[in-house]
């Protein structure tokens, strides 16, 4: 006798129950839940990948987890990280390397008459978008997802309003890497984020040529010069 429950099946297309059938077979259904479980993928993100509306994978993952759960799949007993000071003081106890960024996800623009709505414009997009500051570790797991804040808000700024300069001050020592959205927070946090140089810093490094001072000279495109005039015979 099969004992295989409704929907656990890998390879049949109908859900759990009367519901509508899925676009996904099981199989599809459990990667894309593990995919979004361990490595944070969005929805959106999942759904172009698997070709399906961003609906379908929301209803997958709402079903393989409970399903993974019966069978002993739980995030296991230990720390839990609920507020950035958590996620900055395990950073510093454990002695991992944090990696902060922002990420922007796409709005409606907001309707006409609304005293903000142009703060919703990304700088960078040049899109209506919410922004969010994302902290994981050295080897990708998701430690902090901040509130969202207009899209307009600089990411140095969103961390700054998030006591992001506080608690590395006057925390543990942690080494934070970010992009240079968040070049600044290294000297106001006594060197504890690291951003890539100015651009201004970078020096051209020297090519051995001299620069023409005679008006009868052009540089050519090897780095050498010519005369413009005919040397005499």
């Amino acid at each position: 006798m099969n004992s295989t429950r409704p929907g656990l099946c890998p390879g049949r297309g109908s859900g759990i129950g009367a519901g509508a059938k899925h676009r996904l077979v099981f199989v599809d259904r459990l990667l894309a839940a593990l995919v979004h479980l361990r490595h944070g993928v969005t929805h959106d993100v999942l759904a172009c990948w698997f070709g399906v509306d961003r609906s379908t994978i929301t209803r997958a993952v709402g079903e393989v987890r409970p399903l993974l759960a019966e069978r002993g799949c739980t995030v296991s007993a230990g720390v839990r990280l609920r507020t950035l000071a958590e996620v900055i003081a395990h950073l510093g106890a454990s002695g991992k390397t944090g990696i902060i960024d922002g990420t922007e996800i796409r709005v409606r623009r907001p309707a006409a008459g609304r005293k903000d709505r142009d703060r919703f414009i990304s700088g960078e997009n040049k899109q209506n978008a919410v922004k969010t500051m994302v902290v994981t570790d050295g080897d990708g797991r998701v430690l902090f997802c901040s509130p969202t804040r207009p899209g307009s808000c600089a990411d140095i700024t969103h961390a700054r309003q998030l006591g992001l300069v506080k608690l590395l001050a006057d925390g543990p020592a942690v080494e934070i890497l970010a992009d240079a959205g968040y070049q600044g927070l290294g000297a106001q946090t006594g060197g504890r984020v690291i951003t890539p140089p100015h651009r201004s810093s970078r020096r051209t490094p020297r090519t051995g040529t001299r620069r023409c001072t005679s008006a009868g000279e052009r540089r050519t495109h090897r780095g050498g010069s010519v005369s413009s005039t005919a040397s005499p015979t």
